[in-house]
């Protein structure tokens, strides 16, 4: 990726090392494995965090001693962060005036181990997520590094799909896509519930290909290879791919962010069309 004519966005809260840092307990009993293996393979990528953290209580204050110290807040990790932020921020206040609305830029925090929320408290091991309640979108940045090394996915701009896809949540928060799938899961069976959340996140895939389209053509961001590092992150962490790694087999049903190859092609409709029309996965007939 490119970030010559790119600003760094202010947008973004540095908690590694504090506020909320490693090891503050969930609940005083802490999050069993059976919920960090359904975390790892239901929340990569795009997360509702109330289905699962909303089972765990508030942690008490860390205590200042238990903070461990973080990375410098100008280190190159956070840099990328603020550039690939200040991309979206750019983009989606562009495409939001085109189509007669405000768009209004969420806050991104860099965390370590654990952190509050207002979805409750956020843990690591679920990969990024955006929580609607107070418009953010949380990373801890060991994530990148998984990516990298168990996932097979490296790259800088594989890295930016990953924001740019939570960003798409922030985006369908907005334009009140979330709230009123959201309403409709809690009406609905476990399995219907589960489809619902699949269009969902390949909507989210999709919104992350039409800010690439509209950042490139804007500020020129993309060079030779990153289209495909997206793509290889989309792969990686598919329901198929994750559940396969899992337990050795896929079960479609139970499916919550789509398969590998929904998630790229939904991913590059966004991106060759760079138009939010294109990305009504709720009135897709084929995912």
């Amino acid at each position: 990726m490119r970030f010559d004519n790119s600003r760094e966005s202010e947008n973004v809260e540095d908690r590694r090392g504090g506020g909320g840092g490693r090891g503050l307990p969930v609940g005083g009993k802490g999050i069993g494995l059976g919920t960090i293996v359904l975390a790892l393979v239901a929340m990569y990528f795009g997360v509702d965090p109330s289905i699962v953290l909303n089972q765990a209580a508030q942690a008490p204050a860390p205590s200042a001693t238990s903070r461990p110290a973080g990375p410098p807040a100008n280190d190159a990790e956070s840099k990328f962060i603020r550039h690939v932020l200040a991309e979206t921020e750019d983009t989606w206040q562009q495409i939001f005036r085109q189509n007669g609305k405000q768009y209004t830029e969420p806050t991104l925090v860099l965390f370590s181990g654990a952190t509050r929320t207002a979805c409750g408290v956020g843990q690591a091991a679920m990969g990024p997520f955006y929580c609607p309640a107070d418009q953010k979108v949380y990373i801890d940045l060991s994530f990148y590094q998984e990516l990298k090394t168990r996932y097979r996915a490296p790259g800088d701009f594989a890295q930016a799909y990953v924001i740019a896809h939570e960003v798409g949540h922030h985006v369908q928060n907005l334009l009140g896509i979330s709230g009123k799938v959201q309403a409709a899961r809690e009406r609905a069976s476990e399995r219907e519930a589960n489809a619902l959340s699949v269009r969902l996140e390949l909507q989210a895939d999709c919104l992350a290909g039409v800010w690439a389209k509209n950042a490139d053509a804007a500020r020129g961001i993309l060079e030779a290879g990153d289209l495909e590092e997206a793509l290889q992150a989309a792969t990686a962490i598919g329901d198929d791919t994750l559940q396969k790694q899992a337990q050795g087999y896929a079960v479609p049903d139970s499916f919550t962010h789509g398969s590998a190859e929904q998630r790229m092609r939904w991913f590059k409709r966004g991106m060759e069309s760079g138009q939010l029309a294109v990305c009504n996965t709720f009135q897709a007939r084929n995912l």
